[in-house]
């Protein structure tokens, strides 16, 4: 387990020496202690990363393929290690954390294979005696900031797609989730990364804004790539304006998930339970509110309700556990919240709703799978996203209605409907605003898929050939005298 930063090549504590706790959410056990960086920290991951830069941009494409492969082959070489250390410090079960590793891998694949692929053109000139270039050149260096929900296959999707195309980093992981980060930087470096091309530093809740900041006014930073809430993706907005970074922004999302009359009703109950209770809903894609047709509600609700009820609760240290933890208490005080909200204004209960504390759940974050009918726009988890397993029921009897009912949010990253229908199909797809939808499937991501939202859910995308180009600048090389 590494619990420093690593910066230039070398392992380090904080310039103060100050450190913060690393708990287990299962019952808030410490873990670790990890580096409390502040500005000084931060401007010495730039430093490093800046210095590093032109040496890792002249790697030829071959060679740092091959680094990001022999990466992907150690993380795969210590999938067991690195998932239970995922389950430890984010809560999710052991077969997810395995599952959430692979992911991460898959990234790493995917783009050491893309490194090879980035081309450049010839353009026709207009006229003789001139040759036209344009040319890919990596942005420089990139800072990534990463959220809890997938320590290990965020930080992947974004420090793969940026190694492959010749720039350096500087990330900082979230201060709930900092250890499975470190690990898979210590991998990179096993792979024989050069010093300083990958730094990383941690900071506690309070610290991070510090840190940020420093890179934020660093004009050597060129792109900042972030993964985590609406208001702080406008905030790197608004403050790398004035060196006009290069920005990527998956933010929050408000997902439907429309069932049909003319839908496979067994299909879309096991859809969304693929899409909703993988991380126990802690994820950035799982429907938030879903939509069942006049025809079908009735039968929907109770084929979801029985299965939601049957979910296993427990830590990762049990072999059948199907939902972990929360995060921490603010989480579930904000699921908590958010259920006794849509009770009070006429939902009623049909799984779950409560806070669980037993025997097999013993730690003070864990929640009930909860399935709730009668939901209204009234309600809080029509306007929030709730992000635990919580699944709020809206009854509706028109297509035009419930894609309405769909698109009035501000937030656009995913969104799921299920119909046998033909014309139905790409009507609605058409209509959904949306940057990815589910589409008679749960199970959406994919590494050679892009990945991102629009309207308030950001821009950019990772994963895919285009989450390549976001790290990537064109420049345009005319050369004349040549008739």
């Amino acid at each position: 387990m590494k619990i420093q930063n690593h910066i230039a090549g070398r392992w380090c504590d904080a310039a103060t020496g100050d450190r913060f706790p690393v708990v287990d959410p299962a019952d808030d056990s410490r873990i670790a202690e990890v580096p409390d960086s502040r500005a000084d920290d931060a401007r010495a991951a730039v430093d490093a990363a800046h210095a590093a830069f032109p040496g890792w941009r002249a790697v030829p494409a071959k060679q740092r393929a091959a680094m990001l492969k022999r990466w992907n082959d150690l993380i795969l070489r210590d999938q067991d290690r690195l998932g239970a250390l995922i389950s430890q410090e984010q809560g999710k079960p052991l077969a997810e954390g395995r599952a959430e590793v692979a992911y991460a891998a898959s990234y790493v694949e995917w783009f050491a294979e893309e490194a090879t692929r980035i081309n450049g053109e010839v353009i026709p000139a207009p006229v003789q005696g001139r040759r036209m270039l344009a040319l890919r050149e990596p942005v420089g260096v990139v800072a990534a900031i990463t959220p809890w929900n997938f320590p290990a296959a965020m930080i992947a999707r974004k420090i793969a797609p940026a190694l492959a195309a010749g720039c350096t980093v500087v990330a900082k992981p979230a201060e709930d989730t900092p250890l499975t980060s470190l690990a898979l930087v210590d991998l990179a470096v096993e792979a024989g990364l050069p010093p300083g091309v990958l730094n990383i530093v941690c900071a506690s809740r309070e610290r991070t804004p510090e840190v940020v900041d420093v890179w934020l006014a660093d004009d050597r930073v060129r792109k900042i790539t972030f993964t985590g809430s609406t208001p702080v993706g406008k905030h790197l907005a608004r403050e790398s304006a004035s060196t006009l970074k290069k920005l990527s922004l998956e933010l929050g999302g408000n997902a439907p998930f429309i069932v049909f009359d003319d839908a496979d009703v067994d299909a879309a109950v096991e859809g969304l339970m693929a899409a909703k209770f993988r991380n126990g809903g802690q994820t950035c894609v799982c429907p938030n509110r879903v939509f069942a047709q006049h025809g079908i509600h009735d039968r929907f609700v109770e084929k979801l309700a029985a299965r939601v009820a049957a979910l296993k609760v427990g830590p990762a240290t049990r072999a059948d556990s199907q939902i972990g933890p929360m995060i921490n208490a603010r989480a579930v005080d904000k699921i908590e919240r958010h259920v006794m909200d849509a009770v009070e204004r006429g939902a009623l209960i049909a799984a779950g709703g409560r806070r669980i504390r037993d025997d097999v759940a013993a730690g003070p974050n864990y929640f009930a799978p909860t399935v709730l009918t009668n939901a209204t726009t009234a309600m809080l988890l029509w306007h929030e996203e709730t992000f635990g397993p919580v699944v709020p029921i809206f009854r509706f009897k028109t297509e035009d209605e419930v894609v309405a009912a769909a698109n009035d949010t501000p937030f656009g990253l995913a969104a799921y409907f299920y119909t046998r229908d033909f014309a139905r199909a790409w009507r609605v797809a058409d209509a959904l605003e949306s940057g990815i939808v589910g589409l008679n499937e749960g199970a959406i991501a994919a590494e050679a898929a892009p990945f991102g939202g629009v309207k308030e859910s950001g821009y950019g995308r990772e994963g895919s050939t285009h989450g390549l180009e976001d790290y990537l600048h064109i420049k345009y090389v005319c050369q004349g005298g040549l008739s």
